[in-house]
């Protein structure tokens, strides 16, 4: 009898690393008393009215909708992006997604061949990499450095633009730095890549998470180059209704829109509802998210001002990046820090650029960021910022 082949994973798949910030969160959650300071959620519970018509649609009808969202979502995400960004988009042409993970997992579908290469920012959230790499893509990174206060260099990335370039990812405001880029760089980027006909991936999930500075909406910069994405995850404290929605050019949104029924049929009629008495309720409930998360930033970089630790002050989204010492291996800190109990994330879930840093979630309480504060700053002392 011949031997029996063993069957196995794609290459592409098997090339898809773990997440790094899982690997803390599963660390945390085995032990007790851990304060959890590594998990990007926002810790308020979803305004009662966005509840409610969930609640009411999956009564009376939760049935399959349009592939690429229901009609009156997508006619009140074109109200949202024309009230905060002046654009005038038509309702097919939007696309809503399942959160923007599965709206960026598109638009890498729709336009990645192997070997392709995709610009992504270092530090960044990972499955930006993890896309690309799945649709048989490179990531290059393009540092994001400290001592630059996370913002890019506009030479550095046109120096790594090559022939194989397909799209460009700009993040802000940034997960993880929480850095707001200047109106004039995303510009100067977004016509950089356009001037090339790379297509820019513009994840904007963050757009009103702001506490200094303004958004930049890329789209309106270079419409036939750029696709922006959002999400109600972060805004509205809805993460797992997963909604997310994006607009692009005219010659890539239709193909967006056909590529949701192979690789979902359709979002959640009840999370699509969801998402509508978002839109249309009180905003005041946004507003009073910010300011609690700005006190919380506040609180934070307080702290470690007062220790001597000198930090990137966030203007938007809700982490702080937190140095150690030179050299310190962050996944090694964050461990050691987890069973000084408080969870952190480490900066080489991020890339490369930022391994001697730790991400700060200020998406918790302020009783639980005092009681993580604490003992961050009592194992940065006793330990110098994770040297020993």
């Amino acid at each position: 009898m011949s031997a029996l082949l063993t069957p196995g994973v794609s290459a592409a798949a098997a090339a898809v690393p773990g997440s790094g910030i899982r690997e803390i969160v599963n660390l945390a959650f085995a032990l007790p008393d851990v304060v959890h300071l590594e998990i990007g959620e926002p810790d308020f519970l979803t305004p009662a009215h966005i509840v409610e018509a969930g609640h009411a649609t999956s009564a009376a009808a939760n049935r399959y909708t349009h592939s690429a969202g229901t009609p009156v979502l997508r006619a009140a995400i074109t109200e949202r992006l024309h009230r905060l960004y002046g654009l005038e988009r038509a309702p097919d042409q939007i696309v809503v997604s399942q959160g923007a993970v599965q709206g960026i997992a598109a638009v890498f579908a729709a336009i990645l061949t192997p070997g392709d290469e995709v610009l992504v920012p270092d530090p960044a959230w990972p499955n930006y990499e993890m896309q690309t790499i799945l649709n048989g893509g490179h990531a290059v990174h393009y540092p994001l450095r400290a001592e630059n206060g996370f913002l890019p260099d506009l030479a550095e990335i046109e120096s790594l633009f090559t022939p194989s370039t397909r799209i460009l990812v700009l993040n802000t405001p940034s997960n993880p730095t929480g850095v707001v880029f200047p109106p004039e760089l995303v510009a100067a980027l977004v016509e950089a890549a356009a001037d090339r006909g790379i297509t820019v991936l513009a994840d904007e999930v963050y757009d009103e998470i702001l506490f200094e500075g303004t958004h930049t909406n890329a789209f309106a910069i270079a419409p036939e180059h750029v696709v922006s994405v959002w999400s109600f995850s972060k805004t509205y404290a809805m993460t797992g209704s997963r909604v997310g929605y994006l607009t692009g050019p005219d010659w890539l949104t239709p193909t967006l829109a056909r590529l949701q029924e192979p690789l979902l049929s359709s979002i959640s009629a009840a999370s699509q509802a969801s998402a509508l008495a978002a839109l249309q309720g009180p905003q005041d409930v946004v507003g009073e998210m910010v300011a609690t998360y700005r006190t919380r930033r506040d609180l934070v970089v307080d702290r470690l001002t007062a220790a001597g630790i000198d930090v990137t002050v966030p203007s938007g989204a809700f982490y702080l990046m937190l140095p150690l010492g030179d050299g310190v291996d962050s996944r090694v800190a964050a461990i050691d820090l987890v069973h000084h109990g408080v969870a952190t994330a480490p900066g080489t879930a991020f890339g490369d650029t930022a391994r001697s840093h730790l991400r700060l979630s200020l998406a918790s309480s302020v009783e639980q960021l005092t009681t993580g504060m604490d003992r961050i700053l009592a194992w940065y002392a006793e330990t110098s910022g994770g040297r020993q």
